[in-house]
Formats: C-alpha cells, structure tokens, sequence
C-alpha cells in the first residue's frame, strides 16, 4: 500500500463471508495442504480476483496492490464496526475492529504488529489503523482535539522521516511505534510515540533514483522566496551536494510545495511554537550550507597531513543559522580535540577526515533534532494525569527483513530485530494457540517448527554474542578496524550452526563470500554481511570540538541537543554504542509487545516494479518464507482446522438437521452434536471444548460448507415457492378488484354515451325546428318593411333632385360675376407690366454711370494705397536705423565713461529672464490636483522662498477646489470622512490598514435591505437603519473553531443572524459596547467586549464575542462612527498582541494571543486551557 488507497461506497456491492468465499482460500488455515507453494498460489488467485487480504486465523496478510481500491470510506467502516471476523471478506478494518472492542470491552491492551519489507504497505496500513479507531470511537470537543493530534503527528514523521527509495516512494527510514491511550469509554485522550533507528547516513548520501528525507525537499519546494532568502537558501535541488547524489529531485505522486505547507500546518496545530518551527528550518539549511563546504588538503612542516575550508561562503551561511562564529565552526571542522586526564591537544584533521567529520555533524544535528521532534509531538498528545484508569492500544510499524547484494551494519541491526520480532511472534501464537486449547479443555499436539531463540542468542548474548564482541572492539585499548572485528567473530563463532565465514574450511573457496564477509543463516534467509564501516557506525561518535562548538551557538534548542558540550559536564567517558543502545530499545520493545495482546498484520509485495496487477511468485515465496506464513498456518491448526463458538456454528450450521431447523431450544453444545450426527460425523472427526467446537479436517469444514449450501438452496427455493405463490394471489386478488372497479366504470361509461346521444338528437331536432320558425316569421316581417323602404326610397330620390335644380340655378348666378371679376384683374396687369416697360430704360442708363464712377474710385484707391505703403517701409526703416544708432551711441559712451552704471541694468534684465524661465518649467509640472498627491518641483537656490509662497498658494487652490467638490458630492463627502476616521485609528497600529485604503468602504455589503427575510426581522425589532452587514467568521471559546454567522449594525443596536434563515440569534445595544480589540498584524480577527455589568445580567448569557471578517477596518470605522453619532461617545480601540476577552459571566477570563510568522495563509486558531492562540 505504498501508493494511497482511496475509498468509496459500498452501496450495491454484496459481501460473503469468510467461509464463503470462491476466490481461493480466505483463511489459509482452512488449506487442504500446507506448503509454501499453496500459500503463494493461494495468495495469487485472491490477488487476481481483487481480494489484497487474506486471513491465517486472527492474523492479517495484505498484498500490495500498488493501485487505489475503493474499499476504505465511511460506509466500509460502519460495515466493519462492531462485526465478526468471519461474517464478512477479509479487510484491516476487521482486525483493528476486533482488537479495539477487545481492548474496550475487556480491558485487554492491545498491539497491532505491521511487519514487511519496504514498500510492502507497513506505512499505509499504520494509518488506516489510525484512521479506523478515530472513526469508531467517541465524538466531543476534546476526542476531537486528540484524534486531530493523533493523526496530524503522521505527516510531521513521514517528513522528516520518509524518502523516496528505489522500492518505495514513502519509504519509512526509522521503526516507529505508537502508544493510544484510552479511556474507560474508549475514547482516545493520548497517546506516545517511540522511534528506533533512524537511517541518519541518508542526510550525506544516497544511492542512484533515491531522495534524502521528504523535508529537505519540501523546504526547498514550498517556502516563499523571503523565506528562503532568509534562511540563506535557494530553490535549485541540484545546488546542494546533500541532495543532488541520487539524481531525483521530484516524486510525481507527491507535491512537495503543498507537502510543506501541511507540514507546518500540522506543526502549529501539534503545538509547535513560531520559535520552534523557525529554530528547525535553521537547522535544516545549516545542514545543506555545509553540505557544499569542501576541504583544501595541504601537509604541516612536521610532516603531518591537515586541511582547511576552500569555499567560506557556505560555512558563513551554515554559521549564520546556528548562531555561531565562522573561526569557530571551521576550528572545529579542521581540528580535533584529544583529550585525556592532564593533557588537551588539538590534532589537525586531513581533508577526509574533515569530510567526515562534517558529515558525522550534519548527521548528528539532524538524527538529535528529529529525536527532539519526536520527544515534542509526545509532549503535546501524552493523556492527562487526570485519567486514572488508561486502555493502551499501541501500533508497530517497523522495517522488514532487508537482504541486499550488499549488506552492512543498518541490515545487521534490521534483520536483529525482525528476528526478536518473528521470536515473539511464535512465542505469543504457540502460547495463545496453547491456552485456548487448555482453556476448552483438549489435548494439546506438539508442533515441530524452526525456534530462531539461537540466532538471537548468537547475535545479544550479553558476552559471547555478536554485538557485545562488536563493543568490545569499539572499546578495547590498541589498534582495532573492522578486520579485527572480523577476526574476533572467526575465533568464537566458527563453531556455531548459523555462522559462517571463509575461515572456515568448508567455506575457504566459496565465491559468494569475500574475505571481509561472513553469513547469518536466519529464520528467513541467509544473508552475507560485510565488515565494513560497523566499528565506525557502531561508535557514532561525535568530536568532542564539534559538540562544544554546538554548545557555544546561541540557539537554545542546540545547547538542549548537544548537552555533552558543555563546559561545566566535561566527561572522558565514552558514549555507549549504537548497538547497546539498539539492543536495549528491542529489549524494552518486546517487554512492551509481551505486556500486550498481539494482533498481526503481514505486509507483501507483489513485484519490485511497483505496476499493479503484476504478481511475481518467486518475490512472494521468498516474503512469505522469512515472514513465517506456513509456521503460523501450522500453529494455528495444531491438530484442528477449524473451531468456532457453538452459538455460531448452531446458527450457521442448524439447517443441516431436522430436529434443530428451524428453532433448537436446548443447550447450544448439544444442538452443534446433533448437527454433526445427523450428518455422519464421527467423534474423531470433531473435539467438544468447553465453549467451541474443534473440527479436525479442512475437508470436514468444506463438507459442511457444501451440505449447508445445498441447505440453503433448497430453503431459498422453498421460500421463494412461497414467496411467488403468495405474490401471485395478491395480484390476483388485485386483478379480480380492478375487474370490478374496470367493470363499473364501463357500464357507466355506457349510459353516460347512450344518454349524451339521446340528448344531442333531441338539440337537434329542437335546433332546426326553432329555425324554421324564425325563418317563417322573417318572411313575414319582410314583407311590411320592403313595403315601408320603397315610400322611404322615393321620399328620397325626390328630394334630391329638387335641391340639384336649386344647385344648378344659384351656381349660374356666380359664375357671371367671377367672369367680370377675372376680366378686369387681368386688364390691370397689362397696365402695370405696360408703365413699367417704360421706366426700364431710364433705370439703365443711371445704372451703368454709377458703375463707371465705383471702378475710377476704387483704381484712384488702391494708387494712393501704394503710395502709403512705400512711405511706412521708409519711416520703419529708419526707426530700426536710428535705434541700433542710438543703441551703438549709448554702449560707446558706457564703455568710454563708467562700467559700474551698466550693471544694475544687466543684473535687472537677468533676474527677470531668470524667473520666466522658472515660471515657464513650472507651468507643465506642476503636481496633481490632489491635495496629497505630487512632489513640488525642486526650485533654484535663489527662487526658494518665492517657491514657498506658490506652492502654498497653489495648495490652497487644490484644498478649494477639493472642498468645493465634496460641498457638491455628499456621497464622496461622507467616504473621504470615513478614510479620515480610520486613518486617525489605525495608522501605523495595524498591519492590515494600508491594504484597506485603496478600497471604497460599502455600507451593506451583502444587500441585506433588500432581502425580505430582513424585512419580517424589521418588523419585530424596528431596526430599519443599516450601518454595516456582511458575513463573518465567528470564533467559539469552547474549541475555537470559527461558524459563519450574519453581523447586522442598525443604528442602535448590533445583531448576529443565522446565515441561512436570518434567524435572530443575538442582539446587544450599542450602549453596552465597551470597546473594541484587534492585533497590530495582518490578521482580520477583532473582539467585541460587552460591559461587566450586561455580562453579570442572568438574562444575557453571552459575554464578549470574536470575529473574523477581511473588512474589519472598514467594520469597526463604521461602528465607531455610528456609536459617536447616536450614544454620544466615543468607543474605545485596544490594539495590542494579547487580548483578554470574558466569554462568560462565571468563567474567569481567557487571555488571546497573537503570533506573526509569515508562513501560515490564514490565521489558525487553537485553545488550550484559557488560552487562545492564533497564529499568523
């Protein structure tokens, strides 16, 4: 389960049961032939059905599927909940399930061990474990808090503890084991966390397609660019020498920029502190800034090799960030203190030692601080001492065995530990196998299967074992390398069953072993382990220049890591051994997993590609081989297949016998013999325990299962004859009704048309016989009224004619007037027109003599203009000449006479072109008609206080011009004086005021006046003036989580509404407003704080309230506007980084602190205790 896998509903899927199912074996105990090659077969046709998990009685074996499966949603966990192992397929929802009700119900702590090797799923499985007790356990504000902590402490581990390997994507480089704790109801309230491990050699070096741990990465992906320049840093992977030797620098199933974010998200709600999270990205870019220091080597004049720094600027970056001095650090990094009981000597180091020994601080720096981190997170979700009675459920998740082509000390201390694992778990399933069985009162069968008791005995042996031979070389006066190591293991092991070495005769020629080899032969498999590097990694020594280098940094958190250099606890005694201190955490391991009740969960493989759907049989077998699949299927037989509680076998197996179908009303034990009798099963077939019942062979259980589905066949048969016959009656039944109802309504449907028929003939009889009859009657009214027309028509046309005639005479009588009248209007004309032909030619001849006379003028005209025109040229002429004359007279005689008179003129003419042509430079650019906006253009020297004076009238000018815009815009009147309120608020008080200036402040701002939900709520407080209304964040003081709610200001009061109904929810007046607290940061939270005295009231039970809004600065303008004009007051404005807020009358008040880091988008909050801290 490398890969994450995903979840849906169930809906419409089916589920068998264990017993049930077709697709190979669900429970491997239940084989009919126990071998290796069964299992993986077995495993095989499960894996290619879709079935990943795989039963051996109680213990879980889980494919890799490598693809998401869609059975891990809330519907699978309500299905699982509470359930039977063997009621549904097999799933780690069903372990889990059993393990937790076993430690809830009875008391009994519990383990979940997760074993396999890399990229089997152990990680993956851990946290659906997780996942699952916070699920199914209690709900609350505080379980809450708990179950968030608990699960939010995975992604900070797998950051600084997980990298991408050429098996795994998220490989886990450290064991890891989680402590729950619970409470007498099973709910969480804490839990510890425990690290063995760490592959520290991963920070300096990697091999080809891996990464170094996740965070270094993360780091370098997601942080801003301030930050990064900050911690010296830049987003190129390939810069640093640390990161750069496995070529990988992304992951395609893993976004490292949002990977950081919810790392540092994690942190803050964990309850790391700003300090702390910055203190560990110090540390982390220290540790790549001296990746790139590299070392000049040169020899001393006394012929001894040493070294010095080449390229200071990485180690002053490095020094920087741990706060320590540069001479210091490369002191220390080129030199090593040998100290003794007189003597301390500094030894020059040669530039590989050097390398080593930066690397062996980088190592340390970072395997201490992730200890540190572990210790943090305990610290913060350990279960309160006020818990008395504690349930434990602890999960393991911890390396498998590795075998490599080439394996060195981290495989040795790895494959130790599988091997006291794989010891404890025969020794738990043989004793638990053991007490059932005693317990139910049967015989118990002996077992033959591989004790590994002597390998672990062969490697811990507190004298003669391989780890106290390894500190004894560490340890011992005289030269010591790895060979001798080798050497010592050859003179007192040779002589052992599961050791091996080229000193021994029977392996002298072997080739797979070289000379600095020898070879374990464990539980699983052999594996040949090189010598070199285990006395150098067994020490893990620090020098101790570098520990008191790292004492002396003024980071406090490093003095806490290096405690071993300071000057006051100088001690010469030598630290213990990586391999006492690992023996002695397996040893306290085990003691804790023997105190528990173990559950198993086995993680495989399919193939080293990582494809899905790909199944290599020969990985598998190999897996299936060191884990112990066929010893457990054996133990778990131990003489009988299949046992299971009478009530449930009498349930599932009742049907087989006619004298316990349907109902058994005896004792459960005598109802499973009489099923087992009725059947022909003999009592060697079966065991009777004292409460369950023990079946021998698989093939018994087969034959049950097959006789119970014939049962079941031919019952569901039955019960569908039944069935079909009952629906079959009551649709006949339904069938005989509707005939009847069908019946009735057609014989009415009949009548209905015959009557309607009759009816329509009987209109139409009536229809055409009352036509008839009025046809009859027109006729007859036709006759009288032609009669009366005709004298009407008559009448008529008579008149007509008499009114022509008198037409006709009146129109002659005109016509001879008009006539004289044309006549004698046309015999005028002729008159007229015959005068005016007369005058015409006397008209003429005026006509042409004045045009004669207007040409002789106008030539006369222009002559005499000429003329003028010649004698002005000649008079301007002479003025030019008689000025420049003048002008040459008057500087002859300056010159002749004086100088000094001549420059008050010259000094005058000057100053006056001077200042025009500043007032000319002035005229475009002069600044904007904004009162504030424009700088003043920088005048002369000599022109500065006139500047003064135009400046101060030009200002004046903008500050009318302005005035008297507002004078006529009321609405741009009222917003500058809103931007002038808060400006004197918040100017230079809050970070988040100079984002607000630039935009306009709105009074309703989700248009609540014309909602008609705010319409009924007018009518019933009779609050009809808006101030300000918007949608805002409101922060609980029980777990300080926020709920939108509706923030309505009226001119009298302030309302908090329900976002969705508008439902008043609170209503306080604006006289009982203290006042009002915000942080000077960047944050939009403010607080509200009521008067004591309406706290105290008993019929107001609210006290202060804390919001969130991004318009809080145009908010609180608003209000304090509103306050001034209808209290008469001013409200007061605290502006500080703790804020004391009163949420109840009878709770003490809770202090609200505020933390500016930069690096969290939107402020997170968290309670703990009376505290509210938010960070931004």
């Amino acid at each position: 389960m490398a890969t994450r896998m995903l979840s849906t509903s169930s809906s419409g899927s089916s589920f068998s049961s264990v017993l049930e199912e077709t697709n190979g074996c669900a429970d491997m105990v239940l084989l009919e032939e126990i071998t290796l090659g069964s299992i993986v077969q077995n495993l095989k046709t499960r894996y290619d059905s879709g079935g990943i998990y795989t039963y051996i009685g109680s213990v879980v074996v889980s494919v890799n599927p490598y693809r998401t499966l869609l059975i891990y949603d809330q519907d699978y966990i309500s299905l699982y909940q509470s359930k039977s192992m063997l009621e549904l397929p097999p799933h780690i929802y069903a372990i889990v399930d059993e393990a937790y009700r076993s430690m809830r119900d009875k008391n009994v702590d519990q383990c979940i061990i997760i074993t396999g090797e890399s990229g089997a799923g152990k990680t993956e499985a851990s946290k659906l474990s997780m996942q699952y007790v916070a699920a199914v356990s209690g709900k609350g504000a505080e379980v809450g808090r708990v179950k968030e902590q608990l699960l939010l402490s995975n992604p900070i581990l797998e950051a600084f503890g997980n990298a991408k390997t050429i098996r795994n994507d998220n490989s886990s480089r450290f064991g890891k084991y989680m402590d729950i704790e619970f409470d007498f109801k099973g709910d969480p309230v804490g839990g510890i966390v425990s690290n063995y491990l760490l592959e520290k050699s991963r920070v300096v070096g990697q091999n080809t397609g891996e990464r170094s741990f996740h965070i270094f990465y993360q780091l370098l992906g997601g942080a801003t660019t301030d930050v990064l320049e900050m911690l010296h840093l830049q987003k190129e992977v390939y810069s640093y020498h640390y990161l750069s030797q496995g070529g990988c620098s992304y992951i395609l199933t893993m976004d490292d920029s949002k990977q950081f974010h919810a790392t540092i998200e994690a942190m803050v709600v964990i309850g790391f502190s700003p300090e702390d999270i910055s203190c560990i990205l110090e540390m982390l870019s220290a540790i790549l800034n001296l990746g790139n220091a590299k070392f000049k080597g040169h020899t001393l004049p006394n012929g001894s090799n040493a070294c010095k720094l080449d390229n200071l600027k990485y180690v002053t970056y490095a020094c920087d960030m741990l706060g320590c001095s540069r001479e210091l650090m490369e002191e220390s990094l080129t030199k090593r203190s040998v100290e003794t009981k007189r003597d301390y000597v500094l030894k020059p180091l040669s530039a590989t030692e050097g390398a080593h020994a930066r690397d062996a601080l980088c190592k340390a720096i970072y395997g201490r601080m992730f200890s540190w981190i572990v210790g943090k997170i305990n610290s913060s979700i350990k279960a309160n001492s006020l818990v008395r009675k504690k349930k434990c459920m602890g999960v393991l998740d911890i390396y498998g065995f590795e075998v490599f082509a080439e394996n060195g000390f981290e495989q040795f201390i790895i494959n130790y530990c599988n091997e006291k694992l794989q010891q404890v778990f025969i020794e738990l399933t043989l004793k638990s196998e053991q007490d059932e069985y005693e317990r139910e009162g049967i015989q118990w069968t002996h077992i033959d299967y591989f004790n590994n008791a002597v390998i672990c005995e062969l490697i811990e042996h507190p004298k003669q074992g391989i780890l106290a031979y390894l500190d004894d070389e560490c340890l011992r006066p005289g030269e010591t390398n790895d060979d001798t190591f080798l050497d010592c293991l050859n003179k007192n092991c040779v002589g052992h069953a599961h050791y091996q070495s080229r000193a021994m005769k029977e392996f002298y020629s072997d080739s797979l072993m070289r000379r600095n080899q020898f070879r374990l032969l464990h539980y699983a498999a052999e594996v040949t382990y090189g010598v070199e590097g285990f006395l150098e990694k067994n020490r893990d020594l620090l020098y101790k220049s570098l520990s008191q280098a790292m004492y002396a940094c003024d980071r406090p958190l490093l003095k806490e890591l290096f405690p071993e250099g300071s000057p006051d606890g100088n001690s010469i005694k030598r630290p213990l051994t990586a391999g006492f201190q690992f023996r002695t955490s397996v040893a306290e391991l085990m003691k804790n997993l023997l105190s528990k009740n173990p559950n198993y969960i086995r993680c495989i493989k399919p193939n080293d590609l990582k494809e899905p759907r790909k199944f290599d049989e020969d990985l598998v077998r190999h897996q299936a081989s060191y884990l112990g699949l066929i010893e457990n299927v054996k133990v778990r037989r131990a003489g009988h297949a299949y046992r299971q509680l009478y009530e449930q076998a009498l349930a599932r197996y009742k049907m087989l016998s006619m004298s316990t179908w349907p109902v058994w009303k005896g004792r459960p034990k005598d109802g499973v013999k009489e099923v087992l009798k009725s059947i022909g099963k003999h009592s060697e077939d079966f065991s009777m325990g004292r409460s369950k019942v023990f079946i021998r062979s698989p093939k018994t259980v087969f034959e049950l299962e097959e006789l119970r589905r014939k049962r079941v066949e031919e019952i569901a048969t039955f019960i569908q004859r039944m069935y079909r016959g009952w629906v079959k009656r009551r649709r006949f039944k339904a069938l005989k009704r509707a005939q009847l109802v069908f019946s009735t309504h057609y014989r009415t449907h009949v009548c209905v048309k015959r009557y309607r028929k009759l009816r329509n003939a009987a209109i139409v009889i009536q229809k055409y016989f009352r036509g008839w009859t009025a046809r009859k009657e027109l006729r007859r009214l036709k006759k009288g009224i032609k009669a009366k027309m005709a004298v009407v028509t008559i009448r008529k046309y008579y008149r007509m004619w008499k009114l022509r005639r008198e037409l006709k005479r009146r129109i002659n009588k005109k016509k001879t007037i008009w006539a004289v009248v044309v006549i004698r209007r046309y015999f005028y004309a002729w008159k007229l027109r015959r005068a005016l032909r007369r005058r015409g030619s006397k008209k003429k001849e005026v006509w042409a003599v004045g045009v004669i006379a207007k040409y002789f003028y106008g030539w006369k005209a222009r002559r005499l203009y000429r003329e003028m025109r010649r004698g002005v040229k000649m008079i301007a002429a002479a003025v030019v000449i008689q000025k420049y004359c003048r002008g040459w007279l008057v500087r002859r005689a300056l010159k002749r006479h004086t100088k000094e008179s001549a420059k008050p003129i010259i000094a005058a003419f000057m100053w006056k072109a001077m200042c025009f042509k500043y007032l000319e430079y002035l005229r475009p650019h002069l600044p904007s008609k904004s009162p504030i906006g424009g700088k003043w253009p920088n005048p002369p020297i000599y022109l500065r206080e006139a500047s003064d004076h135009l400046r101060n009238m030009y200002h004046s000018w903008r500050c009318k011009a302005l005035r008297d815009y507002y004078n006529e815009n009321a609405n741009e009147k009222r917003r500058m004086t809103e931007k002038a309120r808060a400006s004197s608020l918040f100017l230079g008080k809050k970070a988040l005021y100079p984002r607000s200036v630039k935009i306009p402040f709105k009074a309703d701002r989700i248009n609540l006046r014309n909602d008609p939900r705010w319409t009924k709520l007018v009518t019933e407080t009779h609050e009809q003036r808006v101030i300000w209304a918007d949608v805002v964040q409101k922060i609980n003081r029980s777990d300080a989580k926020k709920v939108p709610m509706v923030l309505a200001i009226t001119g009298n009061s302030f309302m908090l509404l329900d976002p969705k109904s508008y439902a008043l929810k609170y209503r306080v007046d604006l006289n009982n407003l203290e006042q009002m607290s915000l942080s000077p940061f960047s944050d939009s939270i403010f607080v509200m704080h009521i008067k004591p005295s309406r706290i105290a009231d008993p019929s107001y039970a609210k006290g202060d309230f804390m919001f969130q809004n991004p318009n809080v600065i145009e908010m609180v303008t608003k209000l304090h506007a509103v306050i001034k004009e209808s209290v008469k007051k001013t409200l007061p404005i605290n502006i500080a980084k703790e804020i004391q807020v009163r949420f109840k009358a009878d709770e003490p008040s809770c202090a609200v602190t505020f933390h500016h880091t930069g690096m969290v988008y939107s402020p997170v909050c968290k309670r703990k205790g009376s505290t509210i801290e938010i960070v931004t």
